[in-house]
């Protein structure tokens, strides 16, 4: 967690830049800092046989280090805002130069730099020079993971029968048809979460008597994260000749020719005429499948290699087919494992047992090892209902709480061998409450505004010229995450694949658990349970779940005497009562309370001017003196739910001081406008504001688009009053925004009559060719109008809602929408949608030999109860998703699917079915 720290102390150091007093010791401090962050990177190429609990207590320290620096100068900076903003300075004070604070600090920053040279020192002699009683404990480790042949007793697995018969039927040349790589005949890799049953699958094929027959010789062989690759050997080799022999050989050779001594020798040894199966459980690296494949004889006579690992890099570096995902079982297989192990051949049960049973197994969530550990607990305890129901009452209870405990050993090392720079991300996901689906924008915004993600690709040292392109560093972060199998995708977007994640329980607790050891967040519910810890003392993070009334109030107290809180995150359930915000949490950087209900804004709030974050539910309007946060980049501001009448634009006006606030990324604060700026100021310019979002067209001026000239993602929200006939003209500027990448304009209340859409005249003007991703809600565009949009070079999205467009037929130009790969329309009337090729052909839906929109992946159309016809070829597309289009032909699916080759998947729905 040091490189965190470091990342978050280099942002401090970068924002304190100001003036030229302070320059140089500024750099100074930097290239330090700087320097020590490369040393903390070569933890991730050390090797993995080494013994890590020495160098995470360095770690740990160096932590500190940081972090004191760090609130040291951070502690200044209030008076420094104020020096740089206060009018009234005394005569003679004009030329004092500011920061003269750090002058004062130059002992602190030379203590602080002795300080971690020794740790660095310290740290990179653990990493190189593990100790002698280190390296006896790996080897006593190495052996309790790594197993020669399995025992025989044959394994009882209950659930994956389904993927049982599809790797059996791999695994004895029982392949589909059709042509298949060479390489996917040879190997196959199964992956998944840690504990999902890989190993166990693995085993049960290899001991089952069709498949052992199948070959004349099986070897099984665990390598683990701390593999050494001649450990590994070795074991194969024992598997296969006399281990005496081995041993006399191995003792022939010398130390740096031995490794391609032992490929050789496995090689020559598996190389004699006879067909082998080779299992290799939990490998953790691409460097042991390179190091090993190569050297296993491709003897065309049907040998197989069987891998498992939970890192879905090293699966498809093995083997291309993503279908060998150890899935989750189902509620039944649960059901029927969790009784197993607890009653064994018991045939029945009390019906109430039962009915609480089933409850606990689906409160394991799928995951076999959850419900084998929790099994064994209740094996121990109480089997009558009343105790059982107790348990499937609540999640967070003893049994499920120990289970998890006894789970981290399993699952730590999927933490503790992630890259330095993606462990502060995935503890992170752990501030949300316990199977919280997770919204991918709001969590990309705070690892930002954290300030623990740099602008570097950690993978290549590129550096991000343009900031916001930082995003493709979180994504990446949050793909290897999901790779790595630690965080599960729960709702897909076409855009990037991912919209919201949660977290498996069992790493939802592994997360608390390490952040609570490592002081990166504390979970609060009540003073009680915060006093109730020791060492709650130094977080930088605090979580408030539930219970905020009554606990906000004594967690302010409990935090008064310390500056140490960055962070205070309300992550439970909505709070319809005020509460107290006090100024006591001087450092604060983030302020996450959308689940608190605030009637007044507290002025408290603008003397935090370390946010970076702010986060409120407010009814009102923003004070001038928001402008003081002047370090502040995301501002969202949400209305508590109350009733508005319909026929009026209730939106106001953001103060005008908020052009001052040079560092806004994203506002998003309902019911208010960006003002015009001011025209005598000539700064009044927010370059780095990348997202507006809830803004109505008294937002969208020429000036205001002008004056945020970066503007990547607007958000436009109209609400019609009762005569509202006069056109709006706001789409006549949005041509100024040149880097505008998404567009979403909704009519909230649109005027729906018998004949269709009602809607004032909104022109379609020129929409930027910069434009990726389009949304229009309630519009009720004539078709004819779509020729306006249907050109964009870079539209790859197209959402069309609650008839955004209105008509009983849409004709296709097949040049139209040269790049658009997802379409959606919903609520629309209509009736039939076809293809023109020339200008006076229409190509009906019959004729299947005509492709338009070629560029189409994925094509959703949802409650349009008119539609009758579709063209029957489209694109490329490999996703259909039809939803209430009940007119349409039962046959339609079949025909669609016989001209669309590339169709991977066709969902049909009808709530009338």
């Amino acid at each position: 967690m040091a490189y965190a720290a470091v990342i978050s102390l280099k942002q401090t150091i970068e924002r304190s830049r100001l003036g030229t007093s302070c320059t140089k010791i500024l750099e100074y401090l930097y290239d330090e800092v700087s320097a020590l962050q490369e040393v903390l990177k070569e933890f991730d190429s050390s090797s993995r046989a080494i013994s890590r609990e020495k160098v995470n207590d360095l770690d740990g320290q160096i932590r500190g280090a940081v972090w004191e620096l760090e609130d040291v100068i951070e502690s200044h900076c209030p008076n420094q805002f104020l020096s740089l903003f206060d009018e009234e300075i005394s005569p003679g004070e004009e030329d004092d130069p500011p920061f003269l604070f750090l002058e004062e600090l130059k002992q602190d920053i030379d203590s602080f730099i002795r300080t971690v040279d020794n740790l660095k020192k310290a740290y990179v002699h653990e990493l190189q020079n593990p100790s002698h009683e280190e390296e006896e404990e790996e080897e006593d480790e190495k052996d309790e993971f790594v197993h020669s042949r399995p025992d025989e007793s044959k394994i009882r697995m209950v659930g994956l029968s389904d993927q049982f018969k599809k790797v059996k039927n791999w695994l004895t040349n029982k392949l589909p048809r059709g042509p298949t790589p060479r390489h996917l005949k040879r190997t196959l890799a199964l992956f998944g979460t840690a504990g999902i049953g890989k190993t166990a699958l693995a085993l049960k094929l290899f001991q089952d008597p069709s498949i052992s027959s199948h070959f004349d010789r099986s070897l099984f062989v665990t390598v683990g994260p701390k593999y050494q690759l001649k450990r590994v050997l070795i074991d194969i080799l024992k598997q296969v000749k006399n281990p005496d022999d081995i041993d006399e050989e191995i003792m022939l050779m010398k130390e740096e020719i031995m490794i391609d001594a032992l490929k050789e020798l496995m090689h020559r040894s598996l190389d004699d005429d006879k067909r082998y199966l080779m299992v290799l459980d939990d490998i953790w690296d691409n460097d042991v499948w390179f190091g090993l494949i190569h050297h296993f004889p491709d003897d065309n006579r049907g040998s197989r290699i069987l891998i498992t690992t939970r890192l879905r890099e090293v699966a498809h570096t093995a083997n291309a087919d993503v279908d060998c995902e150890v899935r989750f079982l189902d509620k039944k297989e649960s059901w029927d494992l969790l009784r197993e192990k607890v009653f064994g051949e018991q045939e029945s049960l009390p019906y109430e047992l039962e009915k609480a049973g089933k409850k606990i197994a689906e409160k394991c969530e799928g995951l076999p090892l959850t419900i084998i550990t929790v099994a064994k607990i209740l094996s121990k305890s109480d089997k009558t209902t009343e105790y059982w129901n107790k348990v499937a009452a609540e999640k967070q209870n003893s049994v499920f709480m120990d289970a998890y405990e006894k789970m981290s050993k399993v699952l730590h090392p999927s933490y503790e061998y992630l890259p330095q720079y993606l462990k502060a991300c995935f503890l992170y996901m752990g501030v949300f409450p316990q199977n919280y689906e997770i919204p991918y924008s709001k969590l990309v915004n705070l690892w930002r505004a954290e300030g623990f993600l740099s602008y570097v690709d950690e993978t290549t040292n590129e550096y991000f010229a343009v900031k916001h392109l930082f995003e493709y560093f979180a994504v990446k972060c949050l793909f290897e995450l999901i790779s790595k199998s630690l965080v599960m995708i729960h709702k897909q977007s076409y855009s990037n694949g991912m919209k919201t994640f949660s977290l498996h329980s069992p790493f939802w607790y592994l997360c608390n658990k390490e952040a609570m050891k490592r002081k990166f967040f504390y979970a609060l519910n009540t003073l009680a349970d915060a006093l109730a810890e020791e060492g709650t003392e130094g977080h930088r993070r605090l979580c408030v779940r539930n219970n905020v009334l009554f606990a906000i109030k004594d967690v302010y107290d409990w935090v008064e005497s310390t500056s140490t809180v960055r962070s205070l995150l309300c992550t439970g359930p909505y709070h319809p009562y005020p509460v107290p915000v006090c100024s006591s949490l001087s450092l604060l950087k983030i302020l996450d309370a959308l689940t608190i209900r605030f009637y007044e804004f507290s002025m408290e709030v603008v003397t935090l001017v370390q946010l970076t974050y702010l986060a409120l539910t407010f009814n009102g309007n923003l004070p001038s003196s928001i402008s003081n946060l002047w370090n502040l980049e995301y501002l969202i501001v949400r209305r508590h739910l109350s009733i508005i009448g319909f026929g009026g634009n209730y939106s106001s006006y953001l103060p005008m001081e908020i052009w001052r606030m040079q560092e806004l990324k994203h506002v998003h604060v309902m019911g208010s406008d960006l003002p015009d700026p001011p025209t005598e100021e000539e700064e009044s310019l927010l370059p780095n504001l990348l997202s507006l979002l809830d803004v109505t067209p008294q937002s969208c001026t020429k000036d205001v688009f002008e004056r945020t000239p970066n503007l990547q993602k607007l958000g436009i929200r109209i609400q019609l009053s009762i005569n509202d006939d006069e056109p709006f003209s706001f789409f006549d500027h949005i041509s100024h925004l040149h880097k505008l990448e998404k567009l979403k304009c909704a009519i909230v209340n649109p005027k729906i009559m018998l004949s269709g859409v009602v809607a004032p005249p909104v022109p379609l003007s020129i929409f930027p060719p910069s434009l990726v991703k389009l949304t229009l809600s309630g519009l009720g565009y004539p078709w004819e109008e779509m020729s306006k949009i249907s050109s964009l070079p870079s539209l790859r999205v197209l959402k069309l809602r609650c008839h955004a467009f209105r008509g009983a037929k849409w004709v296709t130009r097949r040049e139209e929408f040269p790049n658009l790969e997802f379409l959606l329309i919903e609520d629309s009337d209509i009736v039939e949608w076809s293809f023109k090729k020339k200008k006076k052909d229409i190509v009906e839906w019959t004729f299947p030999d005509i492709m338009g929109l070629e560029a189409l992946r994925s094509l959703s159309l949802k409650h349009c109860y008119k539609l009758e016809r579709i063209p029957l070829r489209i694109g490329m597309v490999k996703k259909i998703e039809l939803v209430d289009c009940k007119p349409l032909s039962p046959s339609y699916p079949e025909w669609f699917k016989r001209f669309n080759y590339n169709l991977l998947h066709f969902n049909v729905h009808s709530s009338w079915e």
